[in-house]
């Protein structure tokens, strides 16, 4: 595909499946993030990057950042900690990813058929 659509154009698609694929998984994020919520502050800082070259692989990242720098407590909400071995959010991350896998193929399939 790449030689009959040239490189600048196949990486343009690639991006805009990338960009719908993660959009997919940050709605299914929020919508697991809303079961345990509080505040809601982890949900306002969930934060996307990308798409960028990392190892020579076009990739966008999903972090948190933001004033209430709730990056620092996500581990612990996925994981548990010795005290609290099973909070509420435990594995809501690795959840949203199963959940959203078919939506983001879906979405990776949609924007390189739109693209030919």
């Amino acid at each position: 595909m790449e030689n009959k659509l040239g490189k600048e154009a196949m990486q343009r698609i690639s991006d805009k499946a990338l960009i719908n694929a993660t959009n997919e998984f940050v709605k299914e994020l929020k919508q697991e993030f809303e079961t345990f919520k509080d505040t809601g502050k982890s949900i306002e800082e969930i934060t996307v990057k990308g798409p960028y070259w990392e190892n020579g692989t076009r990739t966008t990242k999903v972090h948190w950042r933001g004033p209430h720098e709730r990056y620092r407590i996500i581990h612990l909400n996925e994981w548990g900690t010795i005290n609290n071995p099973n909070p509420d959010g435990k594995g809501a991350i690795a959840r949203s990813l199963k959940n959203s896998e078919k939506a983001y193929r879906d979405a990776v399939r949609k924007a390189l058929k739109g693209g030919l």
